[in-house]
């Protein structure tokens, strides 16, 4: 079972993300997501990092479902799903969606004194255009992980696909589907 929860670590989940990490984490703002454990699954992360952007707002840090979505990209996925993305509108538009979703969560979840540092640095552009895992060209997929991670905190159409076809979310204790507490 995914719990969508968005809360700071605590210690225990911090010891948890540095041996998922094999580091000490830097730029955590929350744990968007954890197991029926409460096992971190997903991480929210501060837009900026080192005074830079960071390239993505949610990352997948479970070792389980980072190696179960490695076998679906190794199994060359992402060029289906690009090559659907062209053949099928609707599905394009809902991928659209999905980027939007990502872009307008990214800055609405942002504190006042992170947009103006943003906008300081001028890297406002960058982190209202680009999209899931800070891709440019939204026709394209670039990482299944990261449109999992989107998928387990918002509304990501692949990420659905991904646990509609392959059941991705079934590795993980209770089961699947994610839901808010």
């Amino acid at each position: 079972m995914v719990i969508r929860n968005d809360q700071i670590p605590d210690e225990r989940q911090l010891a948890i993300i540095t041996a998922q990490l094999g580091r000490a984490p830097r730029g955590i703002e929350a744990v968007a997501a954890t197991d029926s454990e409460g096992t971190p699954l997903v991480l929210r992360m501060a837009p900026i990092i080192d005074g830079k952007p960071f390239p993505t707002l949610y990352w997948l840090c479970s070792e389980r479902l980072k190696v179960e979505i490695s076998h679906i990209e190794a199994a060359g996925v992402i060029k289906q799903l690009e090559a659907r993305l062209q053949e099928e509108p609707e599905f394009l538009a809902a991928y659209h969606a999905s980027h939007r979703d990502y872009v307008a969560t990214r800055w609405r979840i942002m504190s006042e004194a992170q947009k103006a540092e943003i906008i300081r640095l001028g890297y406002d552009g960058v982190l209202t255009e680009r999209g899931i895992g800070g891709i440019a060209n939204w026709d394209q997929v670039r990482c299944l992980h990261t449109q999992y991670a989107h998928h387990l905190c918002g509304d990501n159409v692949i990420g659905q696909w991904m646990d509609a076809v392959y059941g991705v979310a079934d590795c993980l204790p209770g089961g699947s589907r994610p839901h808010s507490p």
